[in-house]
């Protein structure tokens, strides 16, 4: 393997720890010049990129080439300007992207700068053709896909809110990128990370440019925002975007956000931002189930036009459930051990090369499991809970099997109503809320709770 190969394949693993912004801004035009004696040697650009390097990611980029190569001990950053590096500001971007094409062929592992729209900053990568519908993601998708066609009327704003790697970005640049190719240039689309907003107010209240600042993006007809939760307790931030919320509201331009978390949780985000986000649609993505870890794996791998058997990736979708970075990254490690090899690893020797990253499997608890210990508990029939009966001493356990479906297994509200019924999503939003909410101060129900749990944990 070369020392470029090397950088290469340790930049795919570092590119799904970092956030986009942090990885094409410090680990642009880097490169290892040197591998000798369990020592790599980095070309970094300048000394601002030297100094971040070592302190903020010497641990991450150490541990991406020991992944690769495990005899590297030590990481060294040295000054130094790249051929590339010196060339890359008078190429055209057609020629960019054609280099970068080639390398991505060669390598796998593309920087996506150059992929990235300027006027829009969407990511043309990302489109709804390429992202895998489950149970754990169908709501937020069709409320997407209802967007495109009734822009600022049907949800506005449209809150989506999951844990991390679980596919948020991929959605809302997919519904940017659908809603750029139904209107052409007729829409003014802007996509925009939350610290990338906040980084531009200070820099404009700084400048003395803020009345810029505000015609700029009250000029927009469809406004996303990523990772919204980074604006608590950012108090001037705040208040400038609940503005530009209100004068793109008013006129009936579409609003899209992402979050961690739903608004209510957000903490030290003003009340009258969290009830402007719950005045629209707010949909969550969860963990995926099987069947969609191994859709969505088997999408990667075509992209990747890798060809792998369905026990490898059975092996992949058990041992990484709940991240959907980390899937990718795992098929990524794969990918490179097949080049290197020249050919696909059993799944004894990808147990190995995925040792770091999976970890042994905790007791399955399905919701059936779930089911049958609440119906146990109170004493009443399984088959009561799941089917359509209305009768009232049947309500409440099937409102706190939906409630700990939720807690315990992260299952989307439509996954949890078809189970238990074929109920509509808000009956199962309505039950959580309400257990959620008596859970303060109902110390009974708060016993009931762990002793349900403890059942199905330890039966």
């Amino acid at each position: 393997m070369t020392n470029h190969e090397l950088w290469q394949a340790a930049l795919g693993e570092i590119e799904l720890n970092i956030s986009k912004t942090n990885f094409i801004t410090w680990f642009r035009n880097t490169d290892i010049i040197k591998a000798k004696d369990s020592s790599v040697t980095i070309a970094v650009p300048n000394a601002f990129s030297k100094e971040w390097l070592e302190n903020k990611y010497n641990k991450l980029i150490l541990k991406a080439i020991r992944n690769v190569s495990p005899e590297t001990k030590d990481v060294e950053f040295i000054i130094s300007a790249l051929p590339s590096a010196k060339l890359a500001p008078e190429m055209t971007l057609a020629t960019v992207k054609s280099a970068k094409k080639k390398e991505v062929n060669e390598l796998g592992q593309p920087f996506q700068e150059f992929e990235i729209n300027k006027d829009t900053h969407l990511n043309p990568k990302y489109t709804f053709d390429n992202f895998i519908v489950g149970s754990f993601n169908e709501l937020a998708q069709a409320a997407a896909q209802a967007i495109t066609k009734n822009l600022g009327k049907l949800y506005n704003p449209l809150f989506i809110y999951g844990g991390v790697g679980l596919g948020k970005t991929h959605l809302i640049q997919a519904l940017g990128n659908e809603i750029v190719k139904n209107y052409n240039s007729e829409k003014k689309v802007c996509y925009i990370s939350s610290e990338k907003f906040t980084s531009e107010l200070v820099d404009a209240l700084y400048n003395g440019q803020v009345e810029e600042f505000k015609d700029k993006y009250r000029q927009i007809d469809v406004l996303i925002i990523d990772d919204i939760q980074f604006l608590a307790g950012k108090e001037k931030t705040q208040e400038e975007f609940f503005h530009t919320f209100n004068a793109l509201y008013q006129n009936n331009k579409q609003i899209i956000l992402s979050s961690d978390r739903p608004p209510q949780a957000i903490s030290t985000l003003e009340e009258r931002l969290k009830s402007r986000f719950a005045g629209g649609m707010i949909a969550d993505i969860s963990f995926p189930d099987l069947e969609s870890r191994i859709a969505i794996l088997k999408e990667k791998a075509y992209e990747k036009k890798f060809e792998v058997t369905d026990e490898i990736l059975n092996y992949i979708a058990n041992h990484i459930q709940k991240n959907i970075r980390e899937l990718e990254g795992a098929l990524n490690r794969i990918v490179i051990s097949a080049k290197l090899r020249n050919t696909i690893p059993s799944v004894p020797e990808i147990s190995k090369i995925l040792n770091n990253i999976t970890s042994p499997l905790s007791k399955k608890i399905s919701y059936k499991t779930i089911v049958q210990a609440v119906a146990d508990f109170y004493d009443i029939n399984t088959g009561l809970l799941v089917n359509r009966c209305r009768k009232k001493e049947l309500v409440y356990p099937r409102q706190v099997a939906m409630f700990l479906i939720r807690e315990e297994l992260k299952s989307s509200y439509p996954f949890i109503g078809e189970k238990l019924g074929g109920r509509d999503h808000t009956t199962v939003m309505y039950a959580c809320e309400k257990i959620t909410k008596e859970l303060e101060n109902n110390e009974s129900l708060q016993q009931e709770i762990n002793l349900i749990k403890e059942h199905f944990y330890n039966t």
